[in-house]
């Protein structure tokens, strides 16, 4: 596809971030580890038992009732241990192409449900992610991308993680009773994020699954503010799960699972998570200033000092943008170095950031060249991202190197090659995930925030430096505080106040 063609088709906003967080935690409860109330160590009852052949679960994944994908788990004894194997597939339309995403996890367990070691593999497209790890006591041993694209890192929990595929296994036998509580950590191998939620035991129900009735128990959390039910037969089998977005799994079988899939073809998926906007806007592209007012954002249980920060304000329900200016003259030369300490965070790799990977770091060098001005540096950082990474729609984690190797992605790819850039080049730098106006909506997308002096906003989707004042900065920072984001989706509404332009229409 042709670069200019792909820059219309995107229409400058990334709605793969939604499917992403989704697939990142499994839909609804596929990846959920657990611990009891108390965090005492489990007691022996809560151990794998009474299995001495392989068993394989399978569900059927509906999108608003239409079929749109499959999921299945095998577990197999493995002599003291139990091989564990999950699949899933989706077929979704994004921005009018029919994108398949299958993510396959391999792990190891013990019969106490915790993890040894495990290999994540995600495809969509164009793009391949893939992780896998070795547990050792509270510490996890990460091989993250493969050949010379691959780097290793390591990540401390505060307990030995597990896996929630075996949610099922853990319920089997139990004898639910209503009023029954249990919490959970999840454990999501594309982020490496643990989170607890609390699992109730709320009432028991008939559910009816391929015209055969089953007496069951409905169980309720709520992950990222959003409610999540599942229904638990007698014998502890989960027959059905029903998430927010419309998603619902529901149990089946080999035979029929992976038949009849029909893809989400009614609506675009971008669509279903945009955000409408009483008011419009007339070349959003020339936008230096915005004053909106926003509702369904609670402090309560979402962070809002991302709102608060540099060009933004937020106070009282209202959410105000200004676009800031580039420094002029050199406020330091490169690399930046940071005598205080403040920005390290920002100098340093993280978690599919590789800025101290050989490969960056000559791409850096060859963009940048001898120059020493920061300023000067990130504009041609931001142009050659810009000029050389197809705009695509993809569901895949964003690793910069990965991105370096396929030059194609949406906002997801753009932000993480870029910051991984500005970092190796020496200038501190941030992803920054929130929302941007088009085609009448606000739509979730990511950016970059580069140290220049003071922070400035760059989109390497859209060319800009610094942003229009359309890109409202709701997190700072990667995928473990990006799926935060979650519990905004279907929540938030917007109405413009005012506004301002660089000179008159």
């Amino acid at each position: 596809m042709d670069i200019r063609t792909g820059r219309h088709l995107f229409n400058l906003v990334g709605g793969g971030l939604i499917i992403l967080w989704l697939v990142m935690m499994g839909l609804l409860v596929k990846r959920v580890s657990f611990s009891n109330l108390d965090r005492q160590p489990f007691a022996p009852t809560n151990t794998i038992s009474g299995i001495s052949s392989s068993e394989r679960d399978w569900m059927e994944i509906y999108l608003k009732d239409k079929k749109v994908g499959y999921s299945v788990m095998q577990l197999q004894p493995a002599g003291k241990s139990f091989f564990l194997r999950e699949e899933m597939l989706l077929n979704l339309n994004l921005m009018d192409q029919p994108t398949g995403i299958r993510t396959i996890t391999r792990s190891v367990i013990n019969d106490q449900f915790q993890l040894e070691k495990f290999s994540f593999k995600m495809s969509s497209g164009a793009m391949t992610y893939s992780v896998s790890g070795r547990v050792e006591g509270n510490l996890i041993f990460l091989e993250i991308g493969e050949g010379r694209a691959k780097s290793s890192k390591q990540i401390r929990f505060s307990s030995p993680p597990m896996l929630g595929s075996l949610l099922p296994k853990f319920f089997k036998g139990k004898g639910l009773e209503l009023g029954q509580s249990f919490n959970f950590d999840i454990f999501d191998p594309s982020t490496m994020a643990q989170k607890r939620i609390l699992v109730k035991v709320m009432a028991k129900e008939k559910v009816v699954i391929g015209r055969i009735p089953y007496n069951a128990f409905r169980l309720e959390t709520e992950m990222w503010s959003q409610p999540i039910i599942f229904w638990v037969d007698e014998a502890g089998n989960v027959l059905k799960e029903k998430g927010f977005m419309g998603f619902t799994l529901i149990r089946s079988n080999a035979a029929k699972a992976p038949r009849n899939i029909e893809g989400s073809t009614e609506r675009d998926f971008y669509e279903l998570a945009a955000v409408k906007v009483e008011g419009r806007l007339r070349n959003p592209e020339r936008l230096t200033y915005l004053k909106l007012k926003v509702e369904g954002l609670s402090e309560d249980w979402f962070d809002t000092r991302a709102l608060r920060r540099g060009r933004q304000k937020y106070r009282s329900g209202i959410i105000e943008v200004h676009q800031e200016a580039v420094p002029h003259g050199i406020a330091y030369a490169l690399p930046y170095q940071d005598t205080s300490g403040d920005l390290r965070a920002f100098l340093q790799p993280e978690f599919n950031i590789e800025s101290d990977h050989n490969i960056i770091i000559d791409k850096a060098r060859e963009i940048v060249g001898e120059g020493k001005d920061p300023s000067s540096a990130a504009r041609k950082l931001l142009s050659w991202v810009y000029r050389n990474v197809e705009k695509r729609p993809l569901v895949a984690v964003p690793s910069a190197l990965e991105v370096l190797k396929t030059k194609v992605g949406d906002c997801n790819e753009h932000s993480a090659l870029l910051t991984a850039l500005l970092r190796a080049s020496g200038i501190p730098a941030r992803i920054c995930v929130g929302l941007v106006y088009a085609r009448g909506k606000f739509f979730y997308h990511a950016w970059t925030e580069a140290y220049l002096g003071t922070w400035v906003s760059m989109d390497a989707t859209q060319n800009q430096m610094p942003t229009d004042a359309t890109h409202i900065k709701l997190v700072e920072g990667g995928l473990d505080k990006q799926v935060d984001l979650i519990g905004l989706i279907g929540k938030l509404s917007l109405e413009l106040v005012d506004y301002g332009y660089d000179q008159p229409n």
